[in-house]
């Protein structure tokens, strides 16, 4: 008995494990954290605050921060929200080596209380700073292809 029920175990994860061709493993590593040591610059915290665009915006934005050099994101601060009204009580918080001209978002159309879902696309906006004061106009942000178009 013990016999039968090994060689079906065997059996079940031996046929589990076979396939036609093997599935990649994919690993993100991000090399972000060590930009200072990699530059010679130093990194220094940048707080972003969003002038809202009413046909962008809808019944509300929220916005992901996508790293990029200069910057990569700060924790939870890489997830604001945007409201109809001009209503943003978050501010985007990010590390960088220099004041980023541009940054990109991952967005969706969404209530602020809404559950998480999947984005929709990229919007990449351009960025005034002001020291480490950073403004995003949602109105000059440029909206690009949605995800299923990537494929």
């Amino acid at each position: 008995m013990k016999k039968l029920i090994a060689a079906l175990l065997f059996s079940i994860i031996s046929s589990a494990n076979a396939t036609d061709a093997p599935t990649p493993r994919v690993s993100i590593f991000s090399t972000s954290t060590d930009w200072q040591a990699v530059t010679g610059l130093t990194l220094n915290e940048y707080r972003g605050t969003f002038v809202p665009d009413k046909k962008l915006v809808g019944r509300g934005l929220v916005l992901y921060y996508l790293d990029g050099f200069p910057c990569y994101g700060l924790g939870s601060w890489v997830r604001v929200w945007v409201g109809p009204n001009g209503e943003n009580h978050e501010h985007l918080r990010i590390a960088c080596v220099a004041a980023p001209t541009e940054i990109k978002f991952a967005y969706r159309n969404a209530l602020r209380d809404a559950d998480e879902a999947t984005t929709t696309g990229i919007l990449t906006c351009p960025v005034s700073a002001h020291g480490r004061e950073l403004t995003i106009e949602l109105s000059d942000c440029t909206v690009g292809p949605d995800w299923d178009e990537y494929k």
